[in-house]
C-alpha cells in the first residue's frame, strides 16, 4: 500500500504541509527507534492492510453483540494462520516485538477494531510462562501456545479484589497423595473477574493462594486448563463466562471464571521462582521482588499503547482543525481555519508535546530495564524498586495524560467528534480502561509514594540514592530571579518543587506518627498529600528526560529546533496547571510565572505553522486512523456523509418502525 502523496489532499492541508521546517522522516525514525524499525512497521503494516480478509464488510458498530465478537475472532484467526503459514509474514513479524505490533494500538486496531479476542493470549498469557515457568514448562506449552494449539488468557482480578493482590480469595491447596493442586473459589467474591477471552480459550494462567502442607505462602501462577482441547466443554470444577457490554473494548470477550475444586497437575505450578516438591515441600523464591520484572514489562508497554492513542486522536483532530472552518476572527472576513484560534492551539499542540515526553521518559526506563534483566536474573535486585517505581509511575502518568487528552482532541471537533465515524469515542473508551487495568493509578501513585517516602527517609540517614530520586538529598532553596529560564532551569525548578512538597509531606506523615497514630492510619490520613507528591515526581522525572533527549540525541537543526519548541511547551504547560507548587516551594516567582505564560502563548503560534506536519510524522495509516475526520487528504464532509449513508435506518427511505409503532400513534385518533 503506497503512502498518499501531499498533493493527493484538499488545499487546506496541501498549505499545511508546504510550511513544514523540519525533516519528517526523521521525526518518524526517532519515534519508531530508528530507521530500520520504521522500515519494518510499515512492511508490516502493508502486509496486513493489503489483505482483504481484515476487512469489515459492515462498520462494526451497526452489528450485534454476538456478530461483533464472531468478526473480529473471524480476524484474530486469520491473523495467527498468517504468522504461522506465510514465511514472508514470519520473517517481518519476528517473535514477541511483532505480535505487539500487531495486538497493541498501532497496527492491531485497524484489524480488530473493538479488541482482538485473542490479545490476552499473547500479551499476558504467553509473557507469563516466559516470565515464571521454568525452561522444561516454557517447552511444554510455548511451542503448542505459539501454534495456537492451545488458547491462553491470565485470570487474576476477583470481584473482590483487584490490584490488591494479596487479598485475592482464590485457593490452590496441594494434595501430596495424587500430587495435584485443587483450585477452589471459596466465595462470590473470590470470582475471577475480567480475564480476556474466556468463551474462546481452554487455559489459564490464574493467580491463587498457594497451600501445603496446611500453611498458605501467598500468590503464585499457576496454567489450568479451562476447556476441553476437543470439544471445547469446560472442564469439571470450572465454570466460565464472559461479563457483559463494557464502555469499550467488548470483542475482547472479557469474562468470569469460577473453580470448584478443580485439581491440577503439581507441575502445573509455575516454578521458575518458587516450587513445590513432591511431599508437598514448599520451596521459596530468592526475592519476593522477581515477579516485579513481568510487571515493568507490561507497564512499559502500556505506556507506549498510551501514547500511541494519543498520537491518533490528536492527528485526528488536528488535520480536522486545520480542514475547518468556523466564525469571524476579523469581522467581515473570510472564515478562519480553527487551528488559527489560539484556544484551539492550547488545545492540541500540548497533547502533541506529550507525545514526545511520555516517549523519552518511557523509553528510559525500558532501556534501563533491558540492561539490568541479566542482573535481576542473577539475584541483583539493587535497581528494581527504582525501576518498579518509575514503571508504576510512568503507567500511571501516561495513560491519564493520554485519556484527558484524547477527550480534550473529540471536544476540539465540536459536535462531528461524537460521532462513532470520527473514531475519537473509540479511541477513547479503549484508552480509559489502562487507568484501571494492570494496577489501578491511584494505587500506582501511592506505590510511587512509598518509595518516595522510603528514600526520603534513607537521605535523611545520609545512605545513598538511586538517580530520579538523588534531589531529596538536599532541601530546596528558594528561587526569586526574574531572569530569562532555559529548559534545564525549569527542570531544577520541577525539581525544587517536588523535593519541597516530599519534605513537607513526610513531615506531616511523622507528626502523625509522633502524635501516637498507628503508621498506617496516617498513611491514609496523608494520602491525598502523597498521591500529589508521587504525581509531581513523575512530572519532574518525565520533563527531565524529555530535555535530555532532545539535548542528548543525534539530530538535524530543524528536527531540534521543533523538539526544543515541543519541549519547552510541555515544560511551562505543566508550570501554568499546577502553579501553586512552585509558587509554595519558591521555586518560581508569580513574575516567574507571568513570563512564562506569555512565553507559552508565543509558543503556541511558533508551533503553529507546523502542527499538520508534526501529526504527519507519527506516519499513521488511515485504515488504524479509522476516521472520517482524520484522513489524510482531508475530504472530511464527503466521507462524512459517504459513512452516514452506511446506516441500516438509511438503507429505506421508510423505516420498519414507522408502520408498526408511529403510525398507529398518529393515526389512532382520525
Amino acid at each position: 500500500m503506497a503512502r498518499p502523496a501531499d498533493g493527493d489532499c484538499v488545499p487546506d492541508l496541501r498549505k499545511e504541509r508546504s510550511n513544514c521546517s523540519f525533516n519528517k522522516e526523521e521525526l518518524t525514525n526517532l519515534l519508531d527507534n530508528g530507521k530500520e524499525k520504521t522500515l519494518t512497521r510499515r512492511k508490516i503494516e502493508n502486509l496486513f492492510l493489503s489483505d482483504p480478509e481484515f476487512l469489515d464488510p459492515i462498520r462494526p458498530e451497526y452489528l450485534s453483540h454476538e456478530d461483533r465478537y464472531a468478526n473480529e475472532l473471524r480476524k484474530a484467526c486469520h491473523m495467527i494462520r498468517s504468522i504461522n503459514e506465510n514465511e514472508e509474514v514470519q520473517q517481518v513479524v519476528g517473535q514477541m516485538e511483532g505480535i505487539r505490533t500487531l495486538m497493541g494500538s498501532g497496527l492491531g486496531v485497524a484489524l480488530t477494531k473493538d479488541g482482538n479476542p485473542l490479545a490476552l493470549h499473547f500479551v499476558m498469557f504467553l509473557p507469563a510462562i516466559l516470565g515464571q515457568g521454568t525452561v522444561d514448562q516454557q517447552g511444554e506449552w510455548m511451542t503448542r501456545a505459539w501454534a495456537g494449539q492451545i488458547i491462553g488468557t491470565y485470570a487474576q482480578t476477583e470481584l473482590g479484589h483487584g490490584t490488591f493482590l494479596r487479598g485475592l480469595e482464590t485457593t490452590a491447596t496441594y494434595d501430596p497423595k495424587t500430587q495435584e493442586f485443587i483450585l477452589h473459589s471459596p466465595t462470590i467474591t473470590a470470582t475471577k473477574w475480567w480475564p480476556g477471552g474466556c468463551k474462546q480459550v481452554n487455559y489459564a494462567v490464574v493467580m491463587a493462594q498457594l497451600y501445603t502442607k496446611g500453611q498458605c505462602h501467598g500468590i503464585h501462577a499457576f496454567i489450568v486448563q479451562l476447556r476441553d482441547e476437543e470439544t471445547h466443554q469446560s472442564m469439571p470444577g470450572v465454570t466460565v463466562g464472559e461479563i457483559g457490554p463494557r464502555l469499550g473494548m467488548n470483542t475482547n470477550d472479557n469474562g468470569f471464571l469460577k473453580f470448584d475444586h478443580c485439581r491440577i497437575p503439581r507441575m502445573n505450578l509455575l516454578m521458575k521462582h518458587a516450587q513445590v516438591l513432591e511431599d508437598g515441600t514448599y520451596v521459596k523464591p530468592a526475592s519476593d521482588k522477581l515477579a516485579y520484572g513481568t510487571m515493568v514489562f507490561v507497564r512499559v508497554a502500556i505506556c507506549f499503547d498510551s501514547y500511541r492513542q494519543l498520537q491518533r486522536a490528536v492527528t485526528i483532530a488536528t488535520r480536522y482543525s486545520a480542514v475547518r472552518h468556523q466564525s469571524e476572527l476579523v469581522p467581515g472576513q473570510p472564515e478562519p481555519q480553527i487551528l488559527d484560534y489560539q484556544t484551539q492551539q492550547y488545545k492540541l499542540l500540548p497533547q502533541i508535546a506529550t507525545i514526545f515526553g511520555i516517549h523519552f521518559a518511557t523509553k528510559d526506563v525500558w532501556d534501563t530495564y533491558n540492561e539490568v534483566t541479566g542482573d535481576i536474573h542473577d539475584g541483583n535486585l539493587d535497581l528494581l524498586p527504582e525501576i518498579h517505581a518509575l514503571s508504576c509511575g510512568l503507567k500511571a502518568l501516561s495513560s491519564s495524560d493520554a485519556a484527558s487528552g484524547i477527550e480534550v482532541c473529540r471536544l476540539a471537533c465540536g459536535g462531528h467528534g461524537y460521532l462513532a465515524s470520527s473514531n475519537l469515542p473509540r479511541i477513547y473508551t479503549t484508552t480509559t480502561a489502562a487507568i484501571t487495568y494492570e494496577g489501578e493509578n491511584t494505587v500506582m501513585w501511592l506505590q510511587v509514594a512509598r518509595y518516595l517516602i522510603k528514600s526520603y527517609r534513607e537521605a535523611r540517614r545520609g545512605q545513598p540514592l538511586q538517580h530520579s530520586v538523588s534531589y531529596l538529598t538536599t532541601q530546596p532553596t528558594s528561587t526569586h530571579s526574574t531572569s530569562e529560564y532555559t529548559n534545564a532551569d525549569l527542570v531544577e525548578a520541577y525539581k525544587k518543587a517536588v523535593s519541597s512538597m516530599v519534605s513537607e509531606t513526610a513531615a506531616r506523615l511523622q507528626q502523625y506518627c509522633d502524635m501516637g497514630r498507628p503508621f498506617e492510619h496516617a498513611w491514609n490520613s496523608c494520602s491525598v498529600l502523597l498521591v500529589k507528591c508521587a504525581q509531581a515526581h513523575i512530572r519532574y522525572f518525565t520533563c527531565e528526560k524529555y530535555v535530555a533527549g532532545v539535548t542528548n540525541t543525534e539530530l538535524s537543526e530543524g528536527v531540534r529546533n521543533i523538539l526544543h519548541r515541543l519541549c519547552r511547551l510541555y515544560l511551562i504547560y505543566h508550570i501554568t496547571l499546577n502553579q501553586g507548587d512552585f509558587l509554595r516551594s519558591g521555586s518560581l516567582t508569580a513574575h516567574n510565572i507571568g513570563t512564562l505564560e506569555g512565553e507559552m502563548c508565543d509558543l503556541l503560534a511558533a508551533l503553529r505553522p507546523d502542527a499538520v506536519s508534526l501529526v504527519d510524522s507519527f506516519d499513521i495509516h488511515d485504515r488504524i486512523l479509522d476516521s472520517t475526520l482524520g484522513c489524510w487528504d482531508g475530504n472530511v464532509y464527503q466521507r462524512m456523509f459517504d459513512e452516514a449513508q452506511k446506516s441500516p435506518l438509511n438503507q429505506t427511505d421508510v423505516p420498519e418502525a414507522y408502520y408498526k409503532y408511529l403510525r398507529p400513534l398518529m393515526k389512532a385518533n382520525l
